[in-house]
């Protein structure tokens, strides 16, 4: 698969989201520290609640994103990293078990018959994104992560697999191919997230993501240094958008406008007396109207997506685990209040989660809204190191995908 150039050490992440396209280029391979040195955007037409709706709009918007990107770095760029989102995407916990022969030694045959041994079925419209390993059980020895050359009898394995739609993943490379670019990988973009968002601390003592699309809002629960939980629901910033031209009667782009400028998540953070000028539809004349109106709408719809947050927390058994709270990330949770709501309704500490660790154009990009597009470089250049690996030379990239997350060793070794 060709590589991008300029010293053949070039990663790009490539960001597919509902309201944005984001390409971000990184030079080297200093994981510790990012050297961003392109960053490209485009606005996003083509996608409804994370799933591509029209190719011909969402190529343009890549190759417009890419080519900002290409002009800043100075370098052509060729293959790219995609986020993969949507409300088709599922997840969920499985075990495997196996028996242990070559002498009971586990070997990474032995790992990989686990792995196997722990997959569902799914039905022929999804596939495999991600097997991600919980823990393995060593002849009832729990809590284990790297059981390569330990004598057991038996092996076992809890992990979280994450399926999606075929069409959806297809359509994302259909999109990349069509704009010129080859897609080394597909990720899923919550997974891409905590990367860049989440300590090490916080993913081990336990800690809820909450990533705020434009049209949706992953949520992703981490336990012991693991994934446990996934979960996207259909509510995003673009409902907030939406809420507002009908709350106060004005164009959908000039409510977007009104939600950048004036957007409040809390209807106390506004004082009685605080006025907007709101613009009408069908070109009649302003109207002024009190802030905290705009406020209430807001607050309504957030409201409404922690509390779906919260359910979503405590169906699982691990919602009294939460040590580290919950991170909010994503470009709908700038607003100021966000993380003030957030923690009163989901009953919690929260923080707003930016992308870290980065180096060169970080001025740029250091906002919750380039938490994928540096999460998938990250994911990347963990990649080009050898630690994600395919099995075998299948040119059909989604079997790779399905292939080499079976090859998840290179999470532990």
């Amino acid at each position: 698969m060709p590589s991008n150039t300029k010293n053949n050490n070039l990663t790009v992440g490539l960001d597919i989201g509902t309201t944005k396209i984001c390409a971000i280029a990184v030079e080297g391979d200093d994981i510790e520290e990012l050297n961003v040195v392109g960053v490209g955007t485009a606005k996003s037409d083509g996608l409804r609640k994370g799933v591509v709706v029209n190719i011909e709009k969402t190529v343009k918007a890549i190759k417009k994103a890419v080519e900002e990107c290409e002009l800043m770095c100075g370098a052509q760029i060729r293959s790219v990293f995609a986020g993969i989102a949507g409300h088709h995407i599922r997840g969920q916990n499985s075990r495997g078990m196996v028996t242990v022969y070559h002498n009971r030694i586990v070997t990474d045959e032995d790992i990989r018959r686990v792995i196997d041994a722990a997959q569902v079925l799914i039905p022929n419209d999804r596939e495999v994104l991600h097997i991600l390993p919980q823990e393995f059980i060593v002849d009832d020895q729990d809590g284990v992560q790297n059981p390569l050359g330990m004598a057991a009898a038996r092996l076992e394995v809890n992990v979280h697999i994450v399926t999606g739609s075929v069409t959806s993943a297809q359509n994302i490379i259909k999109c990349c191919n069509q704009s010129g670019l080859d897609v080394e990988d597909i990720v899923l973009e919550p997974l891409s997230s905590s990367q860049a968002v989440l300590s090490p601390d916080e993913q081990e003592v336990g800690v809820v993501l909450v990533d705020i699309g434009g049209g949706t809002t992953d949520v992703t629960i981490y336990s012991e240094g693991s994934i446990v939980h996934t979960a996207v629901l259909a509510l995003g910033g673009n409902h907030l958008t939406h809420d507002i031209a009908i709350g106060l009667g004005a164009p959908l782009h000039e409510a977007e406008e009104i939600k950048h400028n004036f957007g409040v998540a809390m209807s106390s953070m506004v004082k009685e007396d605080e006025m907007i000028d709101v613009p009408s539809v069908g070109g009649r004349n302003n109207r002024t109207m009190k802030k905290r109106v705009l406020a209430s709408i807001i607050e309504d719809r957030f409201r409404e997506i922690f509390e779906l947050i919260t359910h979503e927390i405590e169906k699982t058994h691990f919602h009294t685990l939460m040590a580290s709270g919950v991170v909010i990330t994503g470009g709908t949770c700038i607003m100021p209040g966000a993380d003030r709501l957030a923690s009163q309704v989901l009953n919690l500490p929260v923080r707003v989660g930016y992308p870290e660790n980065i180096a060169g154009l970080r001025e740029m990009i250091y906002s919750p809204k380039y938490a994928t597009s540096v999460g998938l470089v990250r994911y990347g250049i963990t990649s080009n190191q050898g630690k994600l690996n395919f099995v075998g030379d299948d040119t059909n990239l989604f079997h790779k995908v399905s292939r080499r997350m079976k090859d998840w060793m290179q999470d532990f070794f």
